[in-house]
């Protein structure tokens, strides 16, 4: 299985930050120790968030809909 692991940061307003695509997990661990201590990220280092997603496989399968105005 070939993957790659996400590292986003969320804001206290919710906002999803995207940082970058590692090949492991441990390097995503090492950009967070490197950026945990940048301006806003110091606020709140523990909002980072790893997420593991496995290459080419569909992974929104389900469709959508748009909200009625």
């Amino acid at each position: 299985m070939d993957s790659v692991y996400l590292l986003w940061y969320v804001t206290d307003t919710e906002d999803e930050l995207f940082i970058g695509a590692y090949r492991t997990e441990n390097d995503a661990i090492a950009a967070i120790e490197r950026l945990k201590e940048k301006p806003g990220f110091a606020i709140a280092p523990d909002r980072f968030q790893i997420c593991c997603y496995e290459l080419n496989r569909d992974h929104w399968t389900e469709g959508f809909t748009f909200p009625e105005d």
